[in-house]
């Protein structure tokens, strides 16, 4: 590790940084160093510029993406390495707009789960729809997390730091405690090769896309999709949008008022202008 790195390190954990931030910046560091050959303390503004520009128009990557690999690269040179000029003129994209998520239909979810490839990540696919976790959460939960005397599950530092407690079903503790008896978890519900680690979140896409296609299901998403379709069929069942925001840990109500565009339940409720037309025989055409 070179000490450039170890430094960065440390200036994240010194501000309480969530460790999936920490992990992306590294990342995006990591991949500005290799682009350029060169430790990104010998780098310029010049040189941040053709990173991004190579991201946008060859890689073509999200604007979320862009936006990550800024905000790495501004602590970088803002916090670790003392040069506040150059960071101030690292310009933020302006972000894409908010496309609508995919969402799986109830039997579509039923089909995923029973075509899980293990007990293990068939209890992990049926956690995160069952209590709508995004995948570094359900990732990192404990066993301790499983609260059956309350039947909730306990997310420890969420997106923002935050802590939120959300649904544990009957039918979720049935495949969970399925899954337990034959793993004998101790801290980490989920652990990948190493048992005191918790499994990593590339593994749990991995264990997605095969149980996706297993099933037969040709949509192409991801694992958050559990998420918004826990979201969305709870909006159809006729769950208070707010209770669904406390659920998610949305810090506003206006993010998860998008589960309203997909919902079929809303649009369901609305009728035609077509159906409300007076009903008026055709005319033959005389030719």
């Amino acid at each position: 590790m070179t000490p450039l790195r170890q430094r960065m390190i440390e200036d994240m954990e010194i501000r309480n940084l969530a460790p999936r931030t920490r992990e992306c910046y590294l990342e995006r560091v990591a991949r500005f160093a290799q682009y350029h050959g060169r430790s990104p303390a010998k780098l310029d503004g010049e040189d941040v510029r053709a990173f991004l520009a190579h991201l946008a128009h060859e890689r073509r990557v999200s604007s979320g993406y862009i936006i990550q690999t800024v905000s790495a690269l501004r602590f970088l040179y803002r916090v670790t390495l003392s040069r506040e000029a150059m960071a101030e003129k690292i310009p933020f994209p302006k972000r894409g707009k908010r496309k609508l998520p995919i969402v799986l239909s109830r039997s579509e979810v039923a089909q995923l789960l029973a075509a899980g490839t293990s007990p293990k990540y068939r209890a992990l696919l049926t956690t995160a729809y069952g209590a709508g976790l995004r995948v570094s959460e359900v990732t990192h939960l404990r066993v301790a997390d499983v609260d059956r005397e309350r039947m909730v599950t306990r997310v420890q530092q969420g997106k923002g730091r935050q802590d939120r407690e959300t649904l544990l079903s009957e039918r979720m503790l049935d495949v969970l405690d399925a899954y337990i008896v034959l793993a004998n978890p101790q801290e980490w519900l989920f652990t990948g090769r190493h048992p005191n680690r918790p499994l990593h979140t590339s593994t749990a896409q991995k264990a997605f896309k095969r149980a996706l296609h297993t099933a037969g299901i040709e949509k192409q998403v991801g694992i958050h999709s559990l998420r918004h379709s826990f979201a969305t069929h709870l909006l159809e069942g006729g769950t208070d949008l707010r209770v669904i925001q406390v659920l998610l840990g949305h810090s506003d109500v206006k993010t998860t008022t998008i589960y309203t565009h997909v919902s079929t339940a809303t649009r369901r409720n609305v009728i035609s202008p077509l159906d409300q037309l007076p009903m008026v025989a055709a005319k033959e055409s005389s030719s």
